[in-house]
């Protein structure tokens, strides 16, 4: 795992191997993480939050952009850590909390099950903690406005990767969290349609309403590099209908 890199005045990355956490400066002192990582990252993400100055009490919000183990897998390590109230996608919450299995993604693809395979083979070697489910404080749906954020942040639902994946758009800051719904090559200068998806004619509807967005200067993947200019133009040029074939 890499160091901290500062992406806005108030948006940081922890950058991991598998599935990239942003950390989000809140009023008074205060953050917020989106996406957690795999099991065994809290301490990574408590330290990066004492980096920035902050107890581990000061993570006071985690939000799922949906309910994969490298996203939710150390939301519970961090809510007993610091206290943080989880969010998520509704329709997600029961695969986050463990009342209902995850559903599968659709695999048929080659080139997608070929990657499948070695994404799922690197985690097993590196060995992480198993995954702990966890409550969601609060079910978020499409037009949903955060609270306790230095700005408004509006919760768009944007379902195919999972049934209730999130991306989180901050308008002021033209700023977007699209979960995985958008992922980026190495060198972040082309757009891809995020793999592994439960529905893929959903899962392109929702890339292409991201990429339909007029106020987005940056995008936050959590695969890849993040788009840190031209954003609009990037996801313009994007082709995710021929992604994965």
């Amino acid at each position: 795992m890499d160091t901290l890199l500062q992406i806005t005045p108030h948006v940081w990355q922890l950058p991991f191997p598998v599935g990239h956490v942003y950390l989000v400066a809140l009023p008074d002192d205060g953050y917020a993480a989106v996406d957690t990582g795999l099991p065994g990252s809290a301490p990574a993400i408590l330290d990066a939050v004492a980096q920035l100055g902050g107890r581990p009490e000061a993570l006071r919000q985690i939000v799922l952009t949906h309910c994969h183990v490298d996203h939710m897998g150390s939301a519970a390590d961090l809510v007993a850590a610091t206290g943080a109230r989880v969010l998520a996608g509704a329709p997600d919450v029961p695969y986050i909390d463990g009342t209902r299995p995850e559903p599968r993604p659709d695999l048929s693809a080659p080139a997608e099950r070929a990657l499948h395979e070695r994404v799922m083979a690197g985690i097993t070697t590196d060995g992480p903690p198993p995954l702990r489910h966890t409550e969601v404080d609060l079910a978020l749906h499409d037009g949903d406005v955060l609270d306790g954020w230095l700005e408004p942040v509006r919760v768009l639902h944007v379902p195919g990767h999972t049934p209730g994946a999130i991306a989180l758009h901050l308008p002021e800051s033209r700023l977007l969290f699209p979960g995985d719904a958008i992922a980026t090559d190495p060198a972040g200068v082309r757009a891809l349609l995020g793999p592994f998806n439960v529905d893929r004619a959903r899962a392109l509807a929702s890339f292409r309403r991201l990429a339909a967005l007029d106020d987005v200067d940056t995008v936050c993947v959590p695969h890849g590099v993040p788009i840190r200019s031209d954003a609009r133009a990037v996801l313009a040029a994007a082709t995710p209908e021929t992604d994965w074939s």
